[in-house]
């Protein structure tokens, strides 16, 4: 089993919040900082994975409404490739 570790206090802008999940996810070079790239990496994610996405309420304060757009993204593929997402605020 693999569990990722996501803290919303370090990612300060919407390019941030992406290098960042890229970076802690160890997702491929070819991950791009869009939704389209974020769900094509999640979907590919074991089931035996776990996501713990911490301090999402400083991510909206961070970068506004586009939190909720990641955050629903990493929800969605949860629920749709079984893989386990924890979110803190």
């Amino acid at each position: 089993m693999r569990i990722f570790v996501l803290d919303g206090k370090d990612m300060t802008s919407k390019a941030e919040a992406y290098r960042v999940i890229g970076a802690t996810m160890e997702f491929p070079d070819w991950f791009g900082a869009n939704l389209d790239a974020l769900a094509d990496c999640l979907g590919e994610l074991p089931k035996e994975t776990t996501i713990v996405f911490v301090n999402t309420a400083i991510l909206e304060e961070n970068i506004g409404g586009y939190a909720g757009k990641i955050l629903e993204t990493f929800r969605d593929l949860s629920e749709e490739c079984g893989f386990g997402l924890i979110e803190k605020r």
